[in-house]
């Protein structure tokens, strides 16, 4: 502990292939820093896969954990799925977070045959899709990274799940991370998009400020919707993209395909400017 995963894995078999996130240095996140990374030795992973067996056999969808399982050794990744394959007779799908680096490391050859193997979704933070705010936030990626990871993955016939924070780039940056952002999703569009609300940990405001330019100063909720709608009147994806803003973070839960259903996204937006009421309660809201 602690353990994380995608709120949509929530009634989903877990599974921690490794300990921690092999990155680990963003500084909106303080989700593995009381962990140092680690690939976990396979017969433990196999005895939690065995004991997982007895109590849920008929599990069908399984989570890689921690932070970016997709870092593994090919060797290690083959094992694994193997095992899930071999242990669970109504497997249907395997799921792990990735970073960019992950997805360009691996060759898209490599990425076919995990998806072969039936990981077949991978949930990428891409954050913002400009390289300057990415730099600010110590991603360890930019925007020509994001594309050649978001492309491997398509070639490969990954399902890609991915995130954009919205106030990641203060009141002063928000344009360029809005534009950017839109720009990478037109070029190299995920399967899905969520958009989450930038929420830090106390003890992570010191770093974050930090690498931040001086008069930095965080959006608030108004501020946060006008990010939210400008986002969605410059997405215009070549194929259709499922959009969703539904994690806790956010001040407005959102859902529709893009871009069929910008309008209605808006209407929904331009009617919560309006009356507050509509957003989420801030103690509803939570990482």
């Amino acid at each position: 502990m602690p353990l994380y995963r995608p709120p949509s894995e929530g009634n989903n078999l877990i599974i921690q292939a490794t300990l921690g996130c092999s990155a680990n240095y963003c500084t909106f996140c303080s989700m593995y820093k009381t962990k140092t990374y680690r690939a976990r030795p396979l017969d433990q992973v196999f005895a939690d896969i065995d004991q997982a067996a007895q109590e849920w056999p008929t599990a069908s969808r399984v989570f890689l954990a921690d932070g970016d399982a997709l870092t593994l050794s090919m060797d290690n990744l083959r094992a694994i799925l193997n095992k899930l394959h071999e242990t669970f007779p109504e497997l249907t799908r395997v799921s792990a977070y990735a970073t960019p680096k992950n997805l360009i490391d691996k060759s898209v050859d490599e990425l076919r045959e995990l998806k072969a193997m039936k990981l077949s979704l991978v949930y990428m933070g891409i954050e913002s899709g400009s390289t300057q705010v990415l730099k600010r936030v110590i991603k360890g990626a930019s925007h020509k990274t994001h594309g050649m990871a978001l492309d491997n993955a398509t070639a490969a016939g990954l399902k890609v799940s991915a995130t954009v924070i919205l106030g990641l780039a203060g009141q002063a940056g928000w344009k360029d991370h809005i534009a950017s952002t839109a720009q990478l999703i037109n070029e190299h569009p995920p399967t899905y998009l969520s958009t989450l609300q930038l929420t830090l940990d106390e003890g992570a405001i010191d770093e974050f400020m930090a690498e931040q330019e001086a008069g930095f100063e965080f959006q608030d909720d108004d501020a946060i919707l006008q990010e939210q709608e400008q986002l969605l009147k410059l997405l215009d994806p070549p194929k259709p993209v499922i959009f969703r803003s539904n994690h806790a973070s956010n001040c407005l839960p959102l859902a529709g395909n893009l871009p069929k259903d910008r309008n209605k996204l808006l209407d929904i937006i331009t009617a919560a400017k309006e009356q507050t009421h509509l957003r989420r309660s801030p103690f509803m809201r939570g990482l």
